[in-house]
């Protein structure tokens, strides 16, 4: 009797071990295995200190315990702000910018160690304003509304050159709005009602010019006409004009002769 109560504490204490031990292995064996989603990165840290090694998407080992795991999100993202800066000449310009950009994913690590995962207000957002004040500074005001492809172009080359240096890649770059102080608004006014009155006094002047250079043409074809006409004149042209003439005359004639006329022939009254 005695022996089989000695027996039960023993096989109690069996018991315990061996759920501890299972235990354990479970809670190692949810801490060996991480999974990257997609369009992430993992981030290696061992005891603090950043591996190396960059994990892709899916299912990998690590060390329970001594290695952790930081995602970072590799996908395009998009950053936007508004920046002041000054023209070439001296205009203040508020530029709104949209910039698209996503991480080099294989160096993910690198990017995490030197800056973190505030990158976006640390680097991205600073170099922006840069990149705007510089490009902004070679053009007028005009000229940033004129050539506004080719100051987005220079913009997104000068900004895709300084993320490069911290991992970065620059998808694409858009200026949504250019703001300009009142007085100039109302420059551009002016000059565009002065451009559109200068417009209406061209297109009059060539309108003026048409309409001379046709009466010109009309008057020279008239004037061929007439020159035509005096080079065909004969005496049987001479005559037959005559007689046209007194036959108009007599059309018109009312049937009464006059009483007394001048010339060699008189007209006798016979009433």
């Amino acid at each position: 009797m005695i022996n089989i109560l000695a027996k039960k504490p023993k096989m109690s204490n069996g018991l315990i071990t061996l759920g501890i031990v299972v235990l354990i292995t479970i809670i190692l064996a949810l801490n060996s295995f991480v999974i990257v989603n997609a369009g992430t990165r993992g981030i290696v840290l061992q005891l603090g200190a950043v591996k190396p090694l960059v994990l892709n998407e899916g299912l990998h080992f690590k060390l329970p315990f001594i290695q952790d795991v930081v995602h970072v999100d590799v996908r395009v993202q998009k950053s936007q702000s508004e920046q002041t800066a000054a023209s070439k000449d001296l205009q203040i310009v508020t530029t709104t910018v949209a910039v698209n950009f996503h991480l080099e994913p294989s160096k993910a690590n690198k990017l995490y160690q030197d800056v973190g995962l505030s990158y976006a207000e640390r680097i991205v957002d600073p170099f922006i304003g840069e990149a705007v004040k510089a490009v902004t500074a070679q053009y007028t005001a005009e000229e940033l509304i004129s050539k506004r492809s080719e100051v987005s172009a220079k913009i997104k080359e000068n900004l895709s050159s300084k993320l490069s240096t911290y991992y970065m890649i620059l998808d694409e770059i858009n200026i949504t709005e250019f703001k300009f102080g009142e007085e100039f608004n109302n420059a551009i006014e002016q000059k565009q009602v002065a451009e559109q009155q200068a417009l209406k006094a061209k297109l009059d002047l060539q309108r003026i010019e048409i309409e001379a250079k046709q009466k010109i043409e009309s008057a020279k074809a008239e004037a061929e006409s007439l020159r035509l006409q005096k080079q065909e004149v004969s005496a049987d042209l001479l005559r037959l004009r005559e007689i046209e003439a007194q036959i108009r005359a007599i059309d018109k004639w009312d049937g009464k002769l006059p009483n007394v006329t001048g010339g060699t022939v008189p007209f006798i009254n016979v009433d």
